[in-house]
């Protein structure tokens, strides 16, 4: 399975926006490299690597204790194989529209590791539609220059501009999943936790990945070393980034009232955990738009060293784990 193992970088407010007239060209590079760090992009190689580990744990947990059953008998076997058959279907099962609803022209503009991009691409996966992927350089931004819209998520379906994250994901499910909701309820859950991630859990993620000078540089080298720059460009961004993101979280931290940022993300996990009541997704047996859009802006984190403290600390490894197998593979494009 592939595990969107996509670095580091978290989203600030929306208000960072391209420099006005009248800034120096010293202060729009500044202002740029903000925007590479906090939108950042991040490895597939990295993906593909922590998708073999999944595979081997997930062989060795379904084969776990049968091992001397196969050795003792061929029935034993084929009955393990069979065992692993029918896991293995119901983890990659997806909900995939139907063929006729399916947009034969998506394009993706992008930085890999951007948390609201994730989210478009957590839906785009797991509802199985295909796309391709234009990676933005966060300085330049000249894979967007065609574009009034300055900042990415940028959608193209079928010629058609959407932007915003959240406004590409809602007309999406009403072009192509055409659903007729009958439950009100369900339907204002969803609804709240999906406006708790843009307005809360996207906040805390930048005072955790540049939380000290060491995070920070492990977010800027993954950042630098698979992200959209040129050599220069990797070597200024970099140290001057790192250095420059972890004086701009300590901003951060006062502007979104946070305290102890690892207590922050911590309590975010517990809150969504508790707020599953016990389901396998808030979704009841299938995950919806909230599980997808939280799903989405973890993605980035999920390997740096805030990732990992927060799945080793909370109880929110179990429901993402869920969440990997059932976004399963990549419907992404290959160039």
């Amino acid at each position: 399975m592939r595990r969107a193992s996509t670095l580091a970088s978290s989203v600030v407010p929306r208000v960072l926006l391209s420099a006005q007239d009248g800034v120096t060209t010293a202060a729009v590079l500044q202002h740029r490299i903000f925007q590479a760090a906090l939108y950042g992009t991040t490895s597939s190689a990295a993906a593909q690597s922590t998708s073999r580990r999944w595979y081997s744990t997930a062989l060795r947990s379904l084969s776990g204790g049968s091992a001397k059953t196969v050795s003792l008998s061929i029935a034993g076997a084929l009955f393990s194989v069979a065992a692993v058959t029918s896991v293995s279907e119901e983890v990659l099962a997806k909900e995939p529209p139907p063929p006729d609803l399916v947009p034969r022209d998506v394009v993706l503009y992008q930085y890999e590791a951007c948390p609201f991009c994730n989210k478009v691409k957590a839906f785009l996966d797991y509802y199985d539609i295909p796309y391709k992927v234009v990676e933005v350089n966060p300085l330049s931004k000249k894979e967007i220059k065609w574009s009034a819209y300055k900042k990415v998520p940028i959608l193209m379906v079928n010629d058609e501009q959407l932007v915003d994250s959240s406004d590409i994901i809602d007309k999406l499910s009403d072009k192509i999943l055409q659903k007729k909701s009958v439950d009100s309820a369900s339907d204002d859950e969803e609804r709240k936790w999906r406006q708790w991630v843009d307005n809360h859990l996207v906040h805390i993620l930048s005072p955790n990945i540049y939380r000290n000078t060491s995070e920070a540089l492990e977010s800027f080298d993954y950042i630098t070393s698979n992200g959209n720059f040129s050599y220069t460009e990797k070597l200024t961004v970099k140290y001057a980034g790192a250095a420059a993101m972890y004086f701009v979280s300590k901003k951060l931290k006062k502007k979104y009232n946070i305290t102890d940022e690892r207590a922050a993300l911590y309590e975010a996990a517990e809150t969504w955990v508790d707020g599953l009541n016990g389901r396998e997704f808030l979704g009841g047996s299938k995950p919806n738009l909230a599980d997808l859009a939280v799903f989405g802006v973890l993605r980035p984190i999920r390997y740096l060293k805030s990732g990992r403290d927060m799945v080793e600390n909370t109880r929110i490894g179990e429901w993402y784990t869920k969440m990997e197998n059932a976004v399963g593979e990549s419907s992404r494009m290959k160039a």
